[in-house]
């Protein structure tokens, strides 16, 4: 029984320990490579294990560049992976280039990889052109009549530019600018729809791409529909707000009116007041006229003569006006 239990663990610890040898001696990795003539040592292969780099993410790679006929090495692939970047999608990009016949040594594609752009998709966009709808471009004419217009880029992946160039966008974007300008420029919004092509000859010609990774190859206008008059509807914007302004002044106008008819009814009335208080003053002044001796019985009754004579006067003028106006 103990002789049982002695053998048992002999042989888990012998399995423990080729499970062990295994998962750091690739042996099955090592012959797939030797099998393609893909010399890649033993010891290479533990190193990598040791520097936490999965030998198949390398070895297959590798196998498939070396069948393509690549000039690449173990020390860039690895380097490449712990640099961060897609080895397999690297070694597809380089292939793929190679066959369509697209210069692109291994450090630029590299690059590429790490600079966070499809390395792969850069190359097949440089062999099948990639088609940019851009979206609905609003322009005004010179005549005030808004065109709104679609647009379809056609651009191929320029692999020299990949790194640093800036994206679809920046493409996006010039190409909207230079609908909006060439739009701008066009005394009729139907010079535009009489010839729209017009409108991709003067954009294309712009050199929009320029500092981009792409390079256009044609820009069509996909569609053009007429919009909004602009031009009456800021006319009337400004119409009325000139009328608000007209109305504001006027209401402005009227208030100092008001202001002016109350300050002078006030000033008026004030007027008034001190009429009256002057006209109170008389009996008093005349009281101590006669108190001082200062006026006689005689010269009141001659005063009040000539005030009787001024009234009497007065009367007989106006209704004289009255008679004269009604006779008219």
């Amino acid at each position: 029984m103990e002789l049982l239990i002695s053998t048992g663990l002999i042989v888990f610890a012998a399995i423990v320990a080729l499970g062990i040898f295994l998962h750091f001696v690739p042996i099955g990795l090592w012959i797939s490579a030797l099998a393609a003539d893909v010399h890649v040592g033993i010891f290479t292969l533990i190193g990598m294990r040791m520097r936490r780099v999965p030998p198949a993410k390398i070895v297959m790679p590798l196998i498939k560049a070396n069948k393509a006929g690549l000039d690449v090495n173990v020390n860039q692939l690895e380097a490449h992976y712990l640099a961060g970047g897609n080895v397999d999608k690297v070694v597809d990009a380089l292939i793929a280039s190679q066959r369509a016949q697209i210069v692109l040594p291994f450090e630029r594609s590299a690059a590429i990889d790490l600079a966070g752009r499809d390395v792969l998709e850069a190359v097949q966009m440089s062999v099948n052109p990639k088609v940019i709808e851009t979206p609905v471009v609003s322009a005004v004419a010179k005549n005030g009549i808004e065109l709104k217009i679609k647009a379809r880029v056609t651009v191929r992946a320029n692999i020299d530019r990949l790194v640093g160039g800036a994206g679809e966008p920046t493409i996006i974007a010039r190409v909207g600018e230079g609908i909006v300008t060439t739009v701008g420029s066009s005394e009729r919004h139907t010079d535009v729809l009489e010839s729209p092509d017009e409108i991709s000859k003067v954009v294309l010609g712009k050199g929009l791409d320029a500092g981009t990774a792409f390079e256009i190859l044609s820009i069509d206008i996909a569609d053009v529909d007429v919009g909004r008059n602009i031009g009456a509807q800021l006319q009337t914007d400004q119409a009325e707000a000139d009328k608000r302004i007209a109305q504001a002044k006027a209401e402005e106008r009227r208030a100092m009116a008001v202001a002016r008819e109350q300050e002078m009814k006030a000033y008026t009335q004030e007027m008034e007041a001190k009429v009256v208080e002057a006209q109170a003053e008389v009996p008093h002044a005349m009281a101590e006229a006669f108190k001082q001796g200062n006026l006689g019985v005689m010269d009141y009754y001659n005063m009040m003569n000539v005030q009787s004579d001024t009234e009497m006067r007065n009367a007989i003028s106006k209704s004289g006006a009255k008679k004269s106006v009604s006779g008219k």
